[in-house]
């Protein structure tokens, strides 16, 4: 309870700090710019853990299965290079970061490209990628230096965003209000037991003006169809997501968890080598693995498999609506057209 009261007037801080920012470019003091090619920011109002990737994955491959030439752009977090990298056969967790290796590793046929620059990293992408109709943003929701043109906010269902406090007090990132500039609110990682009550309860708390589409998605993990106990190894934003689906098919599953985007060291591998001794097999994220190579080699030799758990997301909401607006702004947006 202290800890939480110290924090308030460092949430109000951080706030004011953020609010400047955003009056700063609303006074056109700071500059945004438009490119011209359809871009789609995947963002979220707080700190990880709210679904970007498995959305990212679902908008690539409803474009690209209508014929679209599609682009992702994302910052790299945690990499070891800096400025605008193009993915491609060298390319590794040190050079782009786990999540866009991840997204180059599912789809090698498409451009996968990471910049702190959004403005640039376009403008890059348009230079070197032929016949390119879209851009897709992996979690750029508060780069304002680049005026996208579809915005999809992600909130969680058991912390939405109008639930939640500024940072330290809390996970958000960006100002409540800000989601009004978003042109969809998915609602993820809701209960596959959800009911349209529910449902229309959300709606009501959000109180969205007309023009913003309300869906509702969860996340489905594919577990493998295997026996035995596994020890579950990730380092991402709240994991207990994931260990409770495990635990539903593998009751007596262990966990290690890490921090999000945590680089493994040789010690912790061998740390997890030990512990997996006990159980019959290791399940890890997709963007886990990527980090986790000197891992699979070193249970190769103890013949225990290191499976990777895919998570997709479900639309729990009409789908169709929301593919349709999402192939409608590429459509009209297009220059090909």
């Amino acid at each position: 309870m202290l800890k939480n009261i110290l924090y308030i007037p460092l949430s109000w801080l951080y706030s004011l700090g953020v609010a400047l920012r955003h009056l700063l470019y609303d006074q056109h003091l700071l500059p945004s710019t438009s490119v011209h090619i359809p871009t789609i920011c995947v963002g979220n109002l707080a700190v990880g853990g709210t679904g970007k990737t498995p959305m990212v994955e679902y908008i690539v491959r409803l474009l690209t299965e209508k014929g679209f030439h599609v682009a992702v752009l994302s910052r790299g977090y945690k990499r070891k290079t800096r400025g605008f990298v193009l993915a491609d056969e060298s390319a590794t967790v040190r050079t782009i970061g786990d999540e866009p290796m991840q997204l180059h590793s599912k789809f090698p046929n498409i451009a996968v490209a990471v910049c702190e620059n959004r403005v640039r990293g376009v403008h890059q992408l348009q230079k070197r990628v032929s016949d390119l109709d879209v851009v897709i943003l992996d979690d750029a929701f508060q780069h304002r230096a680049l005026r996208c043109g579809l915005n999809i906010l992600l909130t969680p269902y058991d912390r939405l965003y109008i639930d939640d406090h500024m940072l330290p007090w809390g996970r958000l990132r960006d100002l409540p209000h800000r989601a009004l500039k978003a042109d969809a609110i998915v609602v993820t990682k809701c209960p596959k037991t959800i009911r349209p009550i529910d449902m229309r309860v959300v709606d009501n708390r959000l109180h969205l003006p007309a023009f913003q589409l309300l869906h509702f998605t969860n996340t489905e993990e594919q577990l493998p169809q295997i026996d035995g106990n596994p020890l579950v190894v990730c380092g991402i934003a709240q994991p207990q997501y994931l260990l409770t689906h495990v635990q539903e098919v593998f009751p007596k599953a262990g966990s290690m968890f890490f921090g999000d985007h945590h680089a493994y060291t040789p010690a912790e591998i061998e740390t997890i080598v030990q512990r997996a001794e006990k159980y019959d097999f290791v399940l890890t994220t997709e963007k886990d693995f990527q980090r986790l190579q000197l891992l699979q080699e070193r249970l190769q030799a103890l013949n225990k498999p290191l499976v990777v758990v895919p998570i997709n997301i479900t639309f729990l909401s009409d789908q169709a609506v929301f593919d349709k607006q999402v192939l409608t702004y590429v459509r009209e947006n297009n220059r090909k057209n």
